[in-house]
């Protein structure tokens, strides 16, 4: 079963765009990873990006979690938060239809 997590950034005062661009690198590295399914960046309304992602496996995710492309993601936004990257993991509870009932 696929493993879906969100990361929560909140950017430092005034940072909020220059962290999301400083975001690119990083995402396109994750992008060439196996068991990447969706790596993506959001404007949440309460001025936070969030990252939803999704896993083919755990184990895919586990290995994301000390590779190369999070190296890279964490140095090129250093300095742009102003607290630590809040990741929660989640698995789906299906309902209604495949299309929509999950992620």
């Amino acid at each position: 079963m696929s493993v879906i997590v969100t990361a929560v950034f909140r950017p430092a005062e005034g940072k909020k765009e220059e962290l999301a661009a400083a975001m690119h690198r990083g995402i396109a590295a994750v992008h060439e990873e196996p068991g990447c399914e969706l790596y993506a960046i959001h404007d949440a309304e309460d001025g936070t990006i969030t990252m939803i992602e999704k896993w083919t496996r755990v184990e895919d995710l586990d290995l994301h979690g000390g590779g190369e492309a999070v190296k890279i993601l964490n140095a090129d936004i250093d300095g742009l938060l102003a607290s630590p990257v809040e990741v929660t993991r989640m698995t789906a509870i299906p309902a209604g239809t495949k299309a929509q009932g999950e992620l």
